[in-house]
């Protein structure tokens, strides 16, 4: 099994050979680290997180004890970075865009709309030197990055059916708060709103929103295929997760416990990887098994069209994610640049 790069070349920065240490009484309460996430338990983030837990404690001998907080229980999603920075949770799980708002724009570069073509063009850049680099950023604000887990690609969900960028035109639709999936919106004619993910449910419900993007594994456990009649296989774009922890809290720590800490954030990150893929594609089954939403295959003219719609997005916001990222990323995946520049298609 393949680590990935960017949670090796952390736990290759540790000091990873375990030093002897005071053997800890057994009246010594163990370290608590909170980890908070807004998603279910069942998705490939709340499964990863559990198996972290699981071989920390083991690994640790009851030196550690980790309290997964899912679903929100513990934080929203627009409040757990700056509880993370504050202390009062130790480790989280974010996906990028939750970066934006701190300054950290570079990770925005990953809601790009058809930034990556497959699995292994993601891989690429998550497991190689571009995304190791990327963890180092976090530094700078307290935080140290651990490692890169997958959730998948995204799909959009609406009570119309969404073939063309036409169908797009007037609809509002959910978005986590990110500049460039603002843009990717508005480049459909949609409208964006941003609110949080545990909000979303009860939007759709209501009608205070449209639709949704996301991948089809939180489309389902969120139960949105209750409130929406359609969703359209675009995979449009990617949804991953940084797992990142208080660096003050971090650097406190025993150098031994960071090493095995380090080792099983490797081994849940591997397991997370391989398992989105999967669950999404269940999630999909499971959907249309259920029979309350109609799946929508888009044919090759139509995924091409809101291709050719989104790609200018990636011009557009090059000076706000860094084109000299933007490049690395098109020469790690070995895209062509000038794809980016393709002209938009014609809304009629």
């Amino acid at each position: 099994m393949k680590a990935i790069a960017s949670a090796s070349v952390l736990a290759s920065s540790l000091v990873l050979t375990l030093s002897p240490v005071a053997q800890v009484g057994a009246q010594q309460a163990p370290i608590v680290i909170k980890f908070s996430h807004v998603v279910t338990s069942d998705t490939p983030k709340g499964r990863a997180a559990e198996l972290f837990k699981k071989l920390a404690e083991q690994r640790t001998n009851g030196r550690v004890r980790i309290e997964v907080y899912p679903n929100s229980t513990l934080f929203k999603d627009k409040e757990e970075l700056e509880a993370l920075q504050l202390g009062s949770v130790q480790m989280l799980a974010p996906s990028f865009s939750k970066f934006g708002p701190m300054g950290i724009n570079q990770f925005e570069a990953f809601d790009l709309p058809y930034l990556f073509e497959s699995y292994d063009d993601l891989h690429k850049v998550t497991r190689g030197p571009v995304g190791a680099a990327m963890l180092r950023l976090l530094r700078d604000h307290g935080i140290v990055g651990l490692a890169f887990w997958d959730n998948g690609f995204k799909d959009f969900t609406d009570n119309k059916p969404l073939r063309t960028p036409a169908d797009f035109r007037g609809q509002k639709i959910r978005i986590q708060s990110s500049k460039v999936l603002d843009a990717q919106m508005r480049a459909l004619g949609a409208i964006p709103q941003v609110m949080a993910f545990s909000e979303v449910y009860q939007a759709l419900q209501t009608g205070v929103v449209d639709g949704f993007e996301n991948t089809p594994s939180n489309i389902y456990t969120q139960k949105v295929h209750e409130v929406q009649k359609y969703m359209t296989l675009s995979d449009h774009g990617y949804i991953g997760y940084v797992v990142i922890a208080n660096a003050k809290f971090w650097d406190s720590l025993p150098s031994d416990l960071r090493g095995i800490l380090a080792q099983s954030i490797a081994e849940a990150s591997d397991f997370a990887d391989e398992i989105a893929k999967k669950e999404n594609d269940d999630a999909i089954a499971a959907i249309r098994k259920k029979g309350r939403t109609e799946i929508i295959e888009l044919t090759a003219e139509e995924r091409r069209s809101l291709k050719q719609a989104l790609l200018p997005v990636h011009h557009q916001l090059e000076g706000r994610v860094g084109r000299d990222l933007l490049q690395s990323i098109y020469a790690a995946t070995g895209r062509l640049a000038a794809e980016s520049a393709a002209p938009p298609a014609v809304v009629r």
